[in-house]
């Protein structure tokens, strides 16, 4: 075990996966969401597809865990298990997919579905009716078939909800259980299908650290007065990412 977390330290680009960290975690903390949008296109620079999604889930099963308490008070634990439900039946087709694309392809989707969500949300689209049980699944498994493919949960949940009528401090709450259990469910998968990379596991033990401190500067960040703030920054945060994340800058 010493010798690999030695060979894990050397990896080429290590220090721009602890930025990544901790810019997804400064995001993830004060708003509930946009680890893999921040993270992912900065990871796909040195790592590939699989590798890259390994070390996000290492980070996304820790990092978080200290927001959990306060998401199970202001979120809804029900609509999350509806979401977590639907994203369970769709994550094996995701995966599918991303197994016989080129890493190339992996970037560009990377990068597009976080632009294609940035700018729905930039836009102003709400959506102000009632929040549905039927709904609520079928988003569930839209997040999960973008979680296999591109390594994207969150898109379509964050859609739905920041782009809903509901305070900031349950979308916050919902976006944050609904990441960490799509990410179990991810886990799952790809060790099943044997695409977990042992090796990645032990890079992203090494990005633990300044992603918990991004999320926990982000967490004190957090005023759910200060909604307007919040959403710019993270905006500004994933556009960057994704944009940089680009393959044309190779």
């Amino acid at each position: 075990m010493p010798e690999a977390l030695a060979l894990a330290a050397e990896t080429p680009g290590l220090w721009l996966l602890a930025l990544g960290g901790v810019l997804a975690g400064i995001v993830r903390g004060f708003t509930g969401f946009g680890t893999a949008m921040v993270y992912l296109p900065i990871a796909a620079q040195v790592l590939g597809p699989f590798e890259a999604l390994t070390t996000l889930i290492v980070i996304e099963l820790t990092g978080p865990l200290i927001h959990v308490p306060r998401s199970l008070r202001d979120g809804h634990p029900g609509d999350v298990l509806r979401l977590g439900a639907g994203a369970a039946l769709a994550v094996p087709l995701g995966v599918y997919v991303l197994s016989i694309v080129e890493p190339e392809v992996f970037r560009w989707g990377v990068s597009i579905v976080a632009l294609s969500l940035l700018a729905t949300l930039v836009l102003g689209i709400r959506y102000r009716g009632e929040l549905t049980k039927p709904m609520i699944f079928g988003t569930g498994a839209a997040g999960g078939f973008l979680a296999g493919s591109v390594g994207l949960p969150g898109p379509p949940i964050i859609l739905l909800y920041m782009a809903s009528s509901l305070p900031p401090s349950a979308i916050r709450a919902n976006n944050m259980l609904y990441l960490i259990l799509a990410d179990v469910i991810l886990l799952a998968v790809l060790w099943w299908n044997g695409f977990l990379v042992v090796s990645a596991l032990l890079i992203g033990v090494f990005v633990i650290l300044p992603y918990t401190l991004g999320n926990w500067i982000g967490g004190l960040l957090f005023r759910p007065e200060a909604e307007r703030v919040y959403r710019t920054v993270a905006y500004l945060i994933i556009a960057g990412s994704a944009i940089l994340g680009m393959p044309v800058w190779d």
